[in-house]
């Protein structure tokens, strides 16, 4: 936790101001009354800070926002305040329950709990008051510019822009009853954003119905209107967005002293994007309609959601976003910086397990079919910290890579494991082992099973034609659980995808993932819950897939359906397209 809020208060972050002294900030507004709001809202607050993440409820949130997430939620914490979770829900129209339910579940296995979880339409009447006063007092007027006449930088000037005061709020009012069309009027300020384009919407027309205020509004508020409201509504005291919104500071400081209410600061840092990714809900709807990916949780993207269901821990991503720190500037990295923190974690938090995933049988000729239980340490270099049970006999399985079946002078330059006439040894069991023979199947001419004999690793220590130049790992016969294993590689070839001349879609990994279906691992893992993660050892780090069985079942209860999703290598690979 030190760490991560310390990457949220350093860099850029240093400079922001105390509680209650925003007019000490560089480009701050200020009325004759901003000092006496300020008291007040110090009063409130208690000078604490009050930060807030104000998503939109229309998509699921990906890695640039778990930067949002943390630096919103972290900043606050670092300094003894509090964050609200407020939804941006003023679009109807692509607002779903599930955006609502995903956005807290993701905050909160981030381990932020909101101060208050609130929404933009807890003020609707306020704003609708509030754009009346505007009015009132000649800084909004009701327009009847379409919208193909208003979007771009340098539109006609509006000519109701002068209309009589009362006539503007006639109109609104009717705007608010329903007697205009959509697109037939909007309202909108008279003042002028920092990139030159006058006179934003503040309000506009929508016959949808919300999902919290059912048919009762048919106006809805902007962002540029209803963002800096709100902020003041709720006394926050650090409004912290990212750099595409600097053009709308002055209309954000604007608004508030138009209508002389308490008026936070806006303070803008760099987005955080990845290479080899993708993150707009369009593209990512585009992957999905393709079939390239199953839904906006596959492991290949880099949504909240993925990455969970990837095993990606809520420690390591809070962790590369204080690795990464704030910044005013966007800063795009590699994943492999986002890899190395999952690795950092995973290390010392993910117990080992043995799993082979391209079994080869191996039966051990001078053992008896006697069961015997060896102790394996959940983590070798710290045995203190767990251990667990593996029964095994006279049959194991090991990896078909760790076996060549040829004499070592054919394998590569140092090759280490097992050949015809190189012994290896078995992790944990203390055994190394010597092949016998070796049966093919008659088609393919693929090992079908190895024979071999075994001696002690303590009698082989002092023979250099015994001792095994390396140590494998295996799994019982008679202790195992069946599964299916998916490895995961980028999802693109390119680092920008969207860049590329023949689009997206022609800069997939056809080799993004990998399935095999007849993977084995020992019985520790049978009743991890979903999501749990282990590190296969010589494999990399792995969790449980949402697509395996629950829990194990009272009917059977030494069997589950398990899947397990490749989280990341062991370390980094340097054959991987980056």
């Amino acid at each position: 936790e030190r760490l991560t809020s310390g990457g949220m208060v350093g860099g850029d972050a240093a400079k922001f101001h105390r509680p209650g002294e925003n007019h000490r900030t560089d480009g701050y507004q200020m009325t004759p009354n901003t000092l006496a709001l300020l008291e007040e809202h110090s009063r409130v607050t208690g000078g604490r800070v009050f930060t807030r993440f104000p998503p939109e409820p229309n998509g699921i949130l990906h890695i640039g926002h778990a930067k949002a997430i943390n630096f919103n939620f972290g900043y606050a914490r670092a300094h003894g305040g509090e964050c609200y979770l407020r939804y941006d829900d003023t679009n109807p129209e692509k607002e779903e329950e599930k955006y609502f339910v995903g956005i807290k579940d993701m905050v909160q296995w981030l381990g932020y709990q909101p101060y208050k979880i609130t929404y933009a339409s807890d003020n609707f009447d306020q704003l609708y008051a509030w754009a009346q006063e505007l009015i009132r007092r000649d800084k909004a007027y009701v327009c009847h510019q379409k919208f193909e006449e208003i979007k771009g930088i340098n539109p006609p000037p509006s000519p109701w822009r002068d209309r009589p005061i009362e006539e503007s709020l006639s109109l609104f009012e009717d705007m608010r009853m329903g007697k205009l069309d959509e697109g037939e009027a909007t309202l909108r300020m008279k003042t002028t954003l920092e990139d030159g384009k006058q006179d934003p919407v503040a309000y506009r027309i929508k016959f949808v119905p919300h999902h919290r205020t059912g048919s009762k509004w048919c106006i809805y508020p902007t962002y540029d209107y209803t963002h800096c409201l709100c902020d003041s509504i709720e006394n926050i005291t650090h409004s912290l967005c990212t750099k595409e919104f600097q053009s709308r500071r002055s209309s954000y400081y604007w608004l508030c002293n138009a209508l002389d209410i308490y008026c936070p600061v806006q303070w803008e840092y760099g987005r955080l994007n990845l290479n080899y990714a993708v993150v707009s809900k369009r593209k990512i709807l585009r992957l999905v309609d393709a079939g390239v990916v199953h839904d906006w949780d596959d492991p290949r993207l880099f949504t909240l959601t993925a990455l969970r269901r990837r095993g990606f821990p809520a420690t390591a991503i809070n962790l590369f976003c204080a690795r990464v720190g704030v910044t005013m500037s966007l800063t795009t990295l590699d994943p492999c910086m986002l890899e190395a923190c999952v690795r950092d974690v995973l290390n010392v938090t993910a117990p080992r397990a043995m799993a082979v995933l391209e079994p080869i049988p191996v039966t051990l000729l001078n053992r008896t079919d006697q069961a015997e239980t060896l102790t394996v340490p959940d983590f070798p270099s710290e045995p203190s910290r767990g251990s667990h049970p593996v029964r095994w006999s006279n049959r194991i399985f090991i990896e078909k890579s760790d076996f060549i079946n040829a004499p070592l002078s054919s394998a590569e330059k140092g090759y280490k494991r097992w050949t015809l006439d190189q012994s290896v040894g078995l992790r944990h069991a203390g055994l190394v082992l010597f092949v016998d023979r070796v049966e093919k199947d008659s088609t393919s001419g693929d090992v079908k099973h190895i024979y071999a004999t075994w001696r002690l690793a303590t009698d082989c220590a002092s023979d250099k034609s015994l001792k095994p130049k390396a140590f494998i790992h295996w799994v019982s016969d008679i202790d195992h659980v069946p599964c299916e294993v998916r490895l995961y590689d980028r999802l693109f070839t390119v680092k920008n995808p969207e860049e590329h001349p023949e689009g997206m879609l022609a800069a997939i990994n056809k080799n993004s993932l990998v399935t095999l279906t007849k993977a084995l691992v020992d019985s520790s893992v049978l009743s991890a819950p979903l999501y749990a993660q282990f590190q296969f050892e010589r494999h990399g780090f792995f969790s449980v897939d949402p697509d395996s069985d629950s829990a194990v079942s009272a009917e059977k209860p030494t069997s589950r359906k398990l899947v397990f999703n490749l989280t990341v290598k062991l370390r980094e690979d340097a054959g991987k397209i980056v």
